[in-house]
């Protein structure tokens, strides 16, 4: 195995793919990435048995010498990263040790071979459909930051992805917020689906994609969603459980709504944060005609409070929330103004952007 490639050609590609790789693995050959060699193309495979990531990349000029071999990833991303600017580096396979040359460098890696490393089975495809990279970073971005981080809930470890003929929709919950994003038209027709990503699969979806309108080929199977980007195949297995019933999380009667200038509002939430308790994050929201005022305090006796003018014309009502979730909320809204419906103090806000539901939002109350 023997062939040269420039280090601007793989370096964006090398470290997409490591990354899906993880640091601690219980099979050695995890830990490397496969290199298949063959005229001029040239294969790059990362997986740690539950994300694959396969770059696929245009060589300049033929390998000398077909192949296929393993090597750490970790050191060969850290080699190609040192390397100069439009080095040109030529690896090649002797013995199962693999050689890089460039200029004056030359390194030498431990290899494993092609053969032990494992592949995800991909299975039958039973529903495909094609959205551009613009419509998937939205649906990823705007819900994804919801996602819970190893719940006992394993189902809430990831994100729905519901395919329906009108929508394509996303939604996160870790239980004490949820976030939910609707495209429409959906996909067309078929069966509507609805499958769980896990979260690992996510954010590596998310930093495969960019803003553009590129088109991205989705594939949904019974245990797995697969991605075709660029030169990039994206394969993630899918979380089988059953996801809450998020409809029912969604309020529907938060009669009484308050709508604000979004910067405003999370400038004053961002100031009132500073005195709240460290731990539990709680800040006190007033609300009477025409005004909002929030209350922070702590458990040094320190406080804070913020008053802005808001259009608001409900009764006077005092509700608590986690303060970081707002500020989550409100980063991720786009719109100049937001409109924040409730009921009472122990029932769930819904943040939307003013005049728009294509991302909602819902926050549980929180007791101060």
């Amino acid at each position: 195995m023997k062939f040269a490639v420039s280090r601007e050609d793989l370096l964006k590609p090398l470290q997409l793919v490591t990354g899906v790789v993880e640091r601690r693995q219980t099979m050695p050959v995890l830990s490397n990435l496969c290199l298949v060699v063959s005229g001029k193309k040239l294969l790059m495979t990362g997986t740690d048995l539950e994300v694959q990531l396969v770059a696929e990349l245009e060589l300049q000029s033929p390998a000398e010498q077909d192949g296929e071999i393993t090597v750490p990833a970790r050191k060969l991303m850290d080699i190609w990263r040192a390397l100069p600017d439009s080095a040109q580096v030529s690896f090649s396979v002797d013995e199962q040790r693999a050689t890089l040359k460039s200029g004056r460098s030359r390194f030498q890696l431990a290899t494993l071979p092609a053969a032990e490393f494992p592949a995800l089975e991909e299975g039958t495809a039973d529903a495909d459909f094609t959205l551009s990279q613009a419509q998937l970073r939205q649906l990823i971005s705007k819900t994804s930051f919801s996602m819970a981080q190893q719940d006992v809930r394993y189902f809430l470890n990831g994100m729905l992805l519901e395919l329906a003929p009108a929508h394509i929709r996303s939604v996160a919950t870790d239980g004490h917020r949820l976030a939910m994003c609707t495209l429409t038209p959906g996909p067309g027709a078929g069966p509507e689906r609805q499958v769980i990503v896990p979260r690992k699969g996510v954010l590596e979806l998310a930093r495969l994609i960019a803003d553009g309108d590129d088109p991205v080929a989705l594939s949904l199977g019974t245990h797995h969603l697969s991605a075709k980007v660029g030169g990039f195949s994206f394969t993630t297995k899918l979380i089988d459980g059953r996801f809450p019933d998020y409809e029912k999380v969604v309020p529907q009667g938060n009669t009484e709504v308050l709508e604000a200038d979004r910067k405003m509002l999370r400038e004053a939430f961002q100031r009132a944060a500073i005195l709240s308790n460290e731990k539990y994050r709680g800040v006190r929201l007033v609300l009477s005609p025409e005004n909002l005022t929030i209350q922070a305090n702590n458990p040094e006796q320190e406080e804070a409070e913020e008053s802005m003018p808001v259009s608001y014309q409900g009764p006077a009502l005092e509700i608590g929330f986690n303060v970081s979730y707002l500020l989550e909320v409100l980063s991720t809204l786009e719109a100049d103004e937001v409109s924040v419906r409730v009921s009472d103090a122990n029932s769930s806000a819904l943040l939307e952007d003013k005049g728009s539901s294509e991302a909602s939002y819902v926050v549980m109350p929180m007791r101060l």
